[in-house]
């Protein structure tokens, strides 16, 4: 089969938050985005245009929702609770370096969070998606979190999240996208991290 013919899944990471700039660790705290985010998911518009999709589904958390709205797909949008980003339980709020103050070796992705979810249960979440997915014909939108697509990227290619993950950093309001080389039992990284369209301040 031709490369063209097959789906592609897009992935639209969130635009900016008052927390992705102090670097607060933010899962389920419903942050709007700052005037910049929403400049920046407005100008994924002009990114997806000319591009159909089949099913665009988007996290509840507002700075989602909000991103897929200015981008254009609101009306079409479908909430799918399992695009919410990790909860970070005892970690909600807190940058990296609080954290390994008390604990110097911790890792999200190997490690998890107290009080939140382990990364075998965001693992899962990841595994429910790509099974939906997998069943549509036709490419697919996304509009979800850094560290939950961080780990949705790692499982569609077969890779363990502890150990992967990390390696796919993300930028707000970026454009990835996941599809498959030759056949659907090939499943590749098309895309990974395109800020191209994003403005700069």
């Amino acid at each position: 089969m031709d490369d063209s013919e097959l789906p592609v899944i897009y992935i639209a990471r969130h635009g900016e938050t008052a927390w992705t700039i102090s670097g607060q660790h933010t899962g389920l705290t419903d942050l709007p985005l700052t005037p910049q985010g929403e400049r920046n998911a407005r100008s994924l518009a002009g990114r997806l245009q000319g591009l159909e999709f089949a099913r665009v589904l988007t996290s509840p958390l507002q700075r989602a929702r909000n991103t897929c709205a200015l981008a254009g797909f609101g009306p079409v949008a479908e909430v799918d609770s399992d695009l919410v980003e990790w909860n970070y339980g005892c970690y909600e709020g807190l940058r990296s370096v609080e954290i390994r103050a008390q604990r110097p070796d911790w890792q999200l992705f190997r490690d998890g969070c107290p009080g939140g979810e382990s990364p075998a249960q965001v693992a899962s979440r990841a595994e429910n998606v790509i099974k939906r997915i997998r069943d549509v014909e036709g490419n697919i939108l996304l509009f979800s979190s850094g560290h939950f697509i961080r780990v949705l990227a790692a499982r569609w290619i077969g890779l363990e999240p502890s150990v992967h993950s990390m390696s796919f950093m993300l930028s707000t309001a970026s454009l990835s996208a996941m599809g498959y080389e030759q056949s659907l039992s090939r499943p590749v990284i098309r895309l990974w991290n395109d800020t191209h369209h994003v403005c700069v301040q």
